[in-house]
């Protein structure tokens, strides 16, 4: 497991190595970071980060993360150009971080937000008391979306 930090850092970084970026949102890191940790719970069986995902307004959110950064508002958070993926995190996790990063990337926030509206981990939770979106909910419903 490696720590939401470096997962955002690489979310951050390959999007800003992308000609055609517009740059990374709060919102759409939110939906990043979430694919990332329903696909590899369901690919290995355990998380890519400890933080938990709940389910709020605007689809899953890291609240951590969202305090992080809700100054930048819609604009882009800037990379951490120093920040070297192969470093921190081993061949599978940069396969499947990248993978995210190819498949979503390249929506909108707003488009992301709306598929998460539509998945059944945000569905369960987003008039529930209880917002936490279980790891092993993430992981059945990603293993459904696995080809």
């Amino acid at each position: 497991m490696t720590s939401l930090s470096n997962v955002v850092d690489a979310f951050l970084l390959l999007d800003d190595k992308e000609d055609s970026s517009d740059g990374i949102s709060n919102l759409k890191l939110q939906k990043l970071v979430y694919y990332a940790q329903g696909f590899h719970l369901a690919m290995y069986d355990v998380p890519l980060f400890e933080n938990e995902i709940e389910a709020w307004m605007h689809g899953p959110v890291v609240p951590e993360l969202y305090h992080q950064f809700k100054e930048f508002g819609k604009n882009p958070i800037p990379a951490n150009q120093d920040f070297d993926i192969p470093a921190i995190f081993n061949q599978q996790q940069i396969d499947l971080i990248c993978e995210v990063q190819e498949t979503f990337g390249q929506f909108s926030a707003w488009q992301l937000r709306n598929m998460t509206h539509e998945e059944k981990p945000w569905m369960d939770h987003k008039d529930s008391a209880e917002k936490i979106i279980p790891k092993e909910e993430l992981k059945e419903y990603f293993k459904t979306r696995l080809l």
